[in-house]
């Protein structure tokens, strides 16, 4: 449809602009000729819709409508023919923009020139780019099957004898040099943490927790957790579900704290998690840890986590925070334990009789058990069960100690002295059921709680000690001895005689 609209100057053109149903303009521009200076006429009829005065717009050939004016031109355009116009993922390729320089206020960061060499590409055999780190004046590429650096606003120039020396380059990034080791980041990004010139990182593909620094890429995961971490990451991310291996390095302990979590679904705790964290002055695996975070990170000199609550809130939680009690996380009260294993003279049978401890009160044994010391042919199905020797558990020192009411002679434990005396410290004699204290240490004899074998021999109504070439134990803090307080462990021994005869 034409219309007829009268301008004054004939270097004046009319342009026909086109609106949408709801009135909203299709195109940047005014809004059209204004109703007051006839712009409502002609009227175009949208179907279904009424007619918009807004669809026409005057646009003039010179600078304010002036005969002698400086006239408007089309400029130079800037035209690009693509054969293949389609977006292509690269991804083993960086790319760059131009620079941001605060000082003079030129951002270009939204630049990306084609007529500039703005890309750089890895090799594309060890997968794609899962993260990059600028340290100083070079760039740290992390593939999935490799890790390489790159000099940045340098490169380096290499002699035929095979020396090198770096010269300055307009190249943004320069030469793509890789450490040695088939190692990379797998597609656990999220696994990265640093702390001065050390690198955290996990291999899933190849099992490993590695550190980079200066010497290079180290495993650090093979300091004697080898098989750990070897079963632990290959279960991952398995038709099972989603798995992840989370990083951070807590600045308060000086510890690279990884967090292994599989989920079978996207739920708020993931169903199965390991978090351990690496201490690099004992160059060693020190802690297991009963949280699972999603997020960790160190500020200033405090180590926060954050944790998902049941209806998908977030909560921040600062670690090692003396208002809260220790071993407990995410308001659960856990407590803290540790498994020993005493084995000297492993290849000998022996009984270990008694146990003992050096540390500070507060300490008990959950479980102690032996190896498998022999068969037992189960009379129900006659298969053959390994069987141990087990022993009771051993409660701590405080939690144990007991004294008799001379009232009615019954056994009256410490927690109920108050209610029993009125009084914290009744003047009476003190027994100990479960760990005693002497010379400054805590021990206890050890009562086996195992099913006897058939056949076997037992004097009295209990056994003392148990039977095998070696024990496994775990000892735990209790939650009555000092709350929440600190609770050393140095020190855990056995007396014990060798069976057998020698």
């Amino acid at each position: 449809m034409g219309a007829v609209v009268e301008v004054k100057y004939f270097n004046s053109f009319v342009l026909k602009k086109i609106a949408t149903a709801d009135n909203n303009i299709a195109w940047n521009g005014s809004d059209g000729i204004p109703d007051d200076v006839n712009g409502g006429y002609p009227v175009v009829n949208v179907p279904g819709g009424v007619g918009m005065p807004s669809d026409w717009a005057i646009e003039e050939a010179r600078i304010r409508g002036g005969y002698n004016n400086t006239s408007t031109d089309y400029g130079a355009k800037a035209y690009l023919v693509e054969d293949e116009p389609n977006a292509v993922i690269r991804f083993n390729t960086l790319i760059y923009s131009g620079i941001f320089n605060s000082r003079t206020g030129i951002n270009n960061t939204n630049v990306f020139s084609t007529a500039d060499d703005i890309t750089k590409s890895a090799d594309p055999a060890n997968g794609s780019v899962q993260k990059l780190y600028a340290e100083d004046t070079n760039l740290v590429i992390f593939q999935e099957r490799k890790v390489s650096r790159a000099l940045i606003d340098k490169d380096a120039i290499y002699a035929a004898e095979g020396g090198g020396s770096v010269t300055s380059s307009n190249l943004t990034i320069g030469v793509i040099q890789p450490y040695a080791g088939k190692y990379g980041i797998s597609k656990n990004p999220e696994s990265f943490a640093i702390y001065g010139y050390h690198k955290y990182f996990a291999d899933k593909e190849n099992n490993a927790i590695l550190r980079l620094s200066r010497s290079g890429i180290d495993e650090i995961s093979a300091v004697n957790m080898k098989d750990f971490f070897r079963d632990n990451l290959n279960n991952l991310n398995t038709t099972a579900g989603v798995g992840s291996v989370l990083g951070a390095y807590d600045i308060y302990n000086n510890q690279y704290v990884t967090s292994l979590q599989q989920y079978s679904a996207p739920t708020v705790v993931p169903e199965v998690y390991n978090t351990l964290s690496f201490d690099e002055s004992i160059r060693g695996w020190t802690s297991r840890y009963s949280y699972a975070p999603q997020v960790m990170f160190s500020l200033g000199a405090n180590f926060y986590s954050v944790q998902k609550t049941p209806n998908n809130a977030l909560k921040l939680w600062k670690h090692y925070d003396t208002r809260a009690k220790r071993g407990t996380f995410y308001d659960v009260d856990e407590g803290a334990n540790v498994t020993f294993i005493l084995n000297a003279e492993p290849v000998r049978s022996k009984t270990f009789k008694t146990i003992g401890y050096e540390g500070s009160n507060g300490w008990k044994l959950l479980s102690l058990s032996s190896d498998a010391t022999g068969k037992n042919l189960n009379p129900s199905n006659s298969a053959l069960e390994l069987y141990f020797d087990q022993s009771s558990g051993i409660l701590s020192y405080y939690d144990g100690e007991y004294v008799i009411n001379p009232a009615n002679g019954a056994a009256v434990a410490r927690a109920n002295y108050q209610t029993t005396f009125g009084t914290t410290s009744p003047a009476l004699p003190k027994y100990y059921a479960g760990f005693n204290r002497k010379e400054n240490r805590y021990v206890s004899n050890i009562v086996n709680a195992s099913t006897p074998m058939p056949g076997e021999i037992i004097f009295g109504e209990a056994v003392s000690g148990i039977k095998g070439y070696f024990v496994t134990g775990v000892m735990a803090t209790d939650r009555t001895t000092d709350a929440g307080g600190e609770k050393q462990l140095f020190s855990i021994e056995s007396a014990y005689t060798m069976n057998n005869g020698y």
